[in-house]
């Protein structure tokens, strides 16, 4: 299992082990990380499970298409790490992935 960590924005962690496949968004609901709705469940089309990839995992997660970005418009507080969470898929290449949640979502 690949091993995901979300930090709020309090500094609060939650670690969690995720099934390669899933995306870091499903896997977050699943284990009742706070902060991230998910209204659309994971259609790309609300900006409700916005995150802040961990500049260290950046670069293994890979940047927003152009449709995230367009969605991306909508989020709070938008950062260059910032990605859907329900675009980011679940693979061993992401054990130990680390997440920031946004104070709210947009």
């Amino acid at each position: 299992m690949t091993k995901i960590t979300y930090i709020e924005s309090d500094g609060t962690r939650h670690e969690t082990e995720a099934q390669n496949g899933a995306t870091v968004m499903e896997t977050a609901i699943m284990n009742g990380v706070p902060g991230i709705v998910a209204e659309c469940g994971g259609a790309c089309t609300c900006a409700t499970c916005h995150v802040y990839v961990d500049e260290e995992w950046f670069d293994a997660t890979g940047g927003p298409s152009h449709m995230e970005e367009d969605m991306l418009d909508f989020a709070f507080d938008v950062r260059p790490t910032s990605r859907l969470s329900c675009q980011i898929k679940v693979r061993d290449e992401l054990d130990g992935l680390v997440v920031h949640v946004p104070t709210r979502q947009g």
